[in-house]
């Protein structure tokens, strides 16, 4: 029987991964009730719609994608079909330049770690400034 365990570190982090990163098929712009204009993504465009309806948003501007993307395609697409403008351009490129970011931080290699100095070799060292 396996245990599982709360990790905090890895609930902090989870979803970040791009190898498990969700897909949506439906995204978009709205503007919320206090006028900000956020990128929206879901699954569902009726439900996603009424939600929004619910929560006073405004401009809502949601399509259908072609196929299943993660909100980095998705924001990409949006942007080459140029359904996007105004504020809701601006929402999208600053989202789409954070999802980059995210992006490329994951795809940085980890250079090796500098060569570990033992005890003993720092002893060594120490007891021959010493003469």
């Amino acid at each position: 029987m396996q245990r599982h365990f709360f990790n905090p570190v890895r609930q902090l982090f989870k979803g970040n991964n791009m190898t498990n990163e969700k897909t949506f098929t439906v995204a978009g712009t709205a503007k919320n009730a206090d006028g900000t204009v956020k990128a929206r993504f879901a699954n569902d465009l009726v439900a996603r719609i009424k939600i929004l309806n619910k929560a006073k948003c405004t401009d809502i501007n949601l399509i259908e994608l072609p196929q299943a993307m993660t909100k980095l395609e998705a924001l990409k697409y949006l942007t080459e079909q140029g359904i996007t403008e105004g504020d809701a351009g601006f929402a999208v490129a600053n989202k789409l330049a954070e999802k980059s970011k995210i992006a490329k931080r994951e795809q940085v290699k980890v250079a090796a770690p500098a060569k570990k100095t033992t005890a003993k070799a720092e002893v060594k060292a120490e007891d021959t400034t010493e003469a």
